[in-house]
């Protein structure tokens, strides 16, 4: 019992490094969706046309082959990263270019009269952004970040094939020194589902107290 113990200590410790991609990720991810959706937006072809670029190029790639790129093709280029800052970079500009769209659709979600009514009051772009649309949209964008935070979580499981010692890499190594598969990953499926569950449980708090006050607003 004892010796499981041990072995469960090691799986725990790699669930931690888990998390901090997820979250890392997740961080990176949020920033390069908002850049990138609202560049698609842009009244500019040159800027719209670099935001597609950036979605279309890593939506329609692998996340193995993106992550490879990181962490053995940059170097090449003079940028060597650590295994965490390459698993961090891979998944948060993967999963920013689903979240780009996200953004993009919310956005255009709201009615033609909110942007309508902000040019009559001599509003700004940023000003009709930050204070009449984003505000709005936010609640719209929500599900589906929740949907991407997890799908980033699970993702999170590649960076094993660069030695990062996450979760799924350290069940690998307790796998091949027990022989035992079924303990072992049944273990890091009840893990990942459980940090699914927190991650969904923040969403609908985030949802519920981001559209306190907006019943009725939204067009």
């Amino acid at each position: 019992m004892s010796v499981w113990s041990g072995y469960l200590s090691l799986i725990l410790q790699g669930a931690v490094v888990t998390v901090e991609l997820t979250f890392m990720g997740s961080a990176l991810a949020l920033v390069v969706a908002f850049i990138a959706g609202l560049a698609r937006l842009s009244r500019f072809f040159a800027v719209r046309a670099l935001a597609t670029a950036y979605i279309e190029f890593f939506r329609g790639t692998s996340i193995f082959v993106q992550l490879f790129w990181v962490y053995f093709v940059l170097p090449f280029a003079g940028v060597t990263l650590t295994p965490l800052q390459a698993g961090v970079l891979a998944l948060g500009l993967n999963v920013g270019a689903y979240g780009a769209e996200v953004v993009r659709g919310a956005v255009k979600a709201i009615g033609r009269e909110q942007t309508e009514a902000c040019i009559a009051l001599n509003l700004s772009r940023f000003q009709r952004m930050r204070y009449i649309i984003l505000p709005q949209a936010l609640p719209l964008m929500l599900p589906t970040f929740c949907n991407n935070a997890i799908e980033l979580l699970k993702g999170t499981a590649v960076v094993s094939l660069i030695s990062l010692t996450d979760m799924t890499f350290q069940a690998q190594v307790v796998r091949a020194q027990t022989g035992s598969t079924l303990i072992t990953f049944a273990t890091i499926l009840v893990l990942y589902f459980l940090m699914a569950l927190a991650i969904s449980a923040v969403m609908r708090w985030l949802e519920h107290r981001m559209t306190r006050g907006l019943d009725g607003v939204r067009a």
